[in-house]
């Protein structure tokens, strides 16, 4: 590497250690992933009852009928 891309790497290192230092909020990844995992437990718990419903059932009971009774 040459000296010049050397100085910039460096001085990029710096500002990002500069920008971690002010930043402080280390918590907030945790309590997102913690969020988005509430979030979707939500979302297939509500997708498990839509399926599991008697009209959802029927209709997918169906097509799975009329696929295997096709002819080729």
């Amino acid at each position: 590497m040459s000296k010049a891309v050397r100085a910039r790497f460096r001085a990029l290192v710096r500002r990002v250690r500069r920008v971690r230092a002010v930043r402080g909020d280390e918590g907030m990844v945790t309590s997102e992933y913690a969020m988005g995992i509430v979030a979707a437990v939500a979302f297939a718990v509500i997708l498990y009852q839509v399926i599991t419903s008697g009209t959802v059932t029927e209709e997918l009971q169906a097509i799975v009928k009329r696929a295997l009774s096709a002819q080729t």
